[in-house]
C-alpha cells in the first residue's frame, strides 16, 4: 500500500469525523484510495503456506458455524514431538468454493504494509489497533447478523461485501458488561456495498451481516481497542494509591456516622482527581506505558553502529516528547523516561511523529555527529521501544 492511500485513509478519519460520527453513527466513504496495493492474494497465499497458523488465528466460517479444522487440515507431528497442523489447499478451496469465509487474525503482525496501516491509524485515533482480513466467494454470509464490542474501521481491497446495518440494542457494549444486547427488531437502517476502493466506519455495538455480492471479496476490519471510562476510573484508582485515606482501611466496624465522615473523605479525593484535563493526562500516561510493536534490531546486539545508512523508528507508537525549563528533551515512551540535551529534540520530535528516519537525516536535522545519534538510539534500542534496519 503506498503511502499515499495510508494518508487518505487516515485524512478521511479527521476534519469533521470525530465530532460527527466517532462513536456514535457509522460512516461510509466511497473510492478513498486504491487499497488493493495493501493486501493481495498472493500475500495471503505465502503467509498460508509460511506460517503455522492454528485456530483461531486462521478459520473458516459457513452459514454462521465455523467449520472443523480437520476439514482442511491435516496434523503433523514434528521430530521435537510438537503438533501442528497443515492446510490442505485442495480441501481449503473446496470449502471456500462451497461458500465458507476465511478469516485471518492480526494480519498486521504478519505483512509489513498492513501493519503500516495499522499503526498509522494508532498513531491518529490514539487506540491499539488490530487488523483482521475476511475473504469470501460466494454470497453466503460467513457470521450472520452479529456485533463487535469494538469499533472497526474497514477498507475493501477487491470484489464488493454487502453490509446490512441495524443501530445498536445496547449502547456501547463492553467485551466483559453486565448484560448481553438482545438482537434488533425490523430492517436495517442501512444497506451498503462497500465496493473496492471504499472505507465504512462502524461504532461498537451496531448490528450488521455481510456477505459478498459479485463473485470473490477480499477486506480488511481494523478494530479499534475502546477507551471507556471504565479504564479511566481503573487507572484513577491506580492513582489514588498515593493518597493515605484511599489506602486506609474500610471503616466496617464503625458507626454509620463515622462511615459517611469517611465516604465524604472519599468523594473530596476523588472528585480532585477527575479535574478537567484528566482524559488528556490518562491517554498520555496510557500511551506512555504502551509497548507497541517491539522489534528486534538484529545484527546489532551491543549497540547500533555509527552507519548513517541505517534506518531507525520508535516501536512505541504513544511515546511523546516535552522540553523543560532548561531546554532538554524529555523523551517518555514503553514506561520509561529519558533525558537528552536540547540538541536532541529534532531526533525526539521525527521519531515520535512516527518517521522512519536514517541516522544520517537524524544527524543532520539535529546537528550531531552521526555517533552521538547511534550512542541515543542504542539507549531506545536497548530499551525496547525502537528498532533499526538495513532499509526503510
Amino acid at each position: 500500500m503506498t503511502m499515499t492511500a495510508i494518508t487518505a485513509a487516515v485524512r478521511s478519519l479527521g476534519g469533521v469525523f470525530p465530532a460527527e460520527a466517532f462513536g456514535r453513527t457509522y460512516r461510509l466513504w466511497p473510492q478513498v484510495a486504491d487499497f488493493s496495493e495493501l493486501f493481495t492474494w498472493d500475500d495471503l497465499n505465502e503467509i498460508i503456506a509460511r506460517h503455522r497458523l492454528e485456530p483461531p488465528r486462521l478459520r473458516l466460517f459457513n452459514d454462521g458455524a465455523q467449520v472443523a479444522q480437520h476439514a482442511y487440515t491435516h496434523p503433523v507431528v514434528s521430530k521435537r514431538h510438537t503438533v501442528w497442523h497443515r492446510i490442505e489447499p485442495g480441501s481449503l478451496h473446496r470449502h471456500l468454493d462451497e461458500g465458507a469465509s476465511l478469516v485471518l487474525d492480526a494480519v498486521d503482525a504478519l505483512h509489513r504494509g498492513v501493519e503500516r496501516f495499522a499503526v498509522a491509524l494508532e498513531r491518529h485515533l490514539r487506540t491499539d489497533v488490530q487488523v483482521n482480513l475476511y475473504a469470501s466467494w460466494t454470497a453466503k454470509e460467513g457470521f450472520g447478523l452479529h456485533f463487535d464490542d469494538h469499533d472497526v474501521v474497514v477498507v475493501q481491497a477487491e470484489g464488493a461485501k454487502r453490509w446490512k446495518i441495524h443501530q445498536p440494542t445496547r449502547v456501547d457494549p463492553l467485551r466483559i458488561d453486565v448484560e448481553a444486547p438482545h438482537p434488533p427488531r425490523g430492517e436495517p437502517v442501512a444497506e451498503i456495498v462497500l465496493r473496492a476502493g471504499d472505507m465504512l466506519y462502524l461504532p461498537r455495538g451496531w448490528w450488521h451481516s455481510v456477505a459478498a455480492t459479485e463473485g470473490r471479496s477480499l477486506h480488511l476490519t481494523c478494530g479499534l481497542k475502546p477507551t471507556t471510562g471504565a479504564d479511566l476510573l481503573s487507572w484513577l484508582a491506580d492513582q489514588l494509591r498515593a493518597s493515605a485515606t484511599v489506602r486506609a482501611n474500610l471503616p466496617r466496624l464503625a458507626s454509620p456516622e463515622q462511615q459517611a465522615i469517611h465516604v465524604a473523605a472519599l468523594r473530596e479525593e476523588f472528585t480532585a482527581a477527575l479535574h478537567d484535563g484528566v482524559i488528556e493526562e490518562f491517554l498520555r500516561a496510557r500511551g506512555t506505558m504502551d509497548p507497541g510493536r517491539p522489534a528486534p534490531s538484529l545484527p546489532f546486539v551491543s549497540g547500533v553502529p555509527a552507519d548513517e545508512h541505517l534506518h531507525v523508528r520508535l516501536t512505541a507508537s504513544g511515546a511523546w516528547y516535552d522540553v523543560d525549563s532548561d531546554g532538554r528533551v524529555i523523551l517518555n515512551a514503553g514506561g520509561q523516561q529519558w533525558t537528552f540535551a536540547a540538541p536532541a529534540r529534532p531526533v525526539a520530535k521525527r521519531l515520535t511523529e512516527g518517521r522512519t528516519s536514517t541516522l544520517g537525516e537524524l544527524a543532520i536535522a539535529s546537528s550531531l555527529p552521526v555517533g552521538q545519534v547511534a550512542t541515543l538510539v542504542t539507549e531506545l534500542v536497548t530499551a525496547g521501544i525502537a528498532a533499526v534496519s538495513r532499509r526503510r
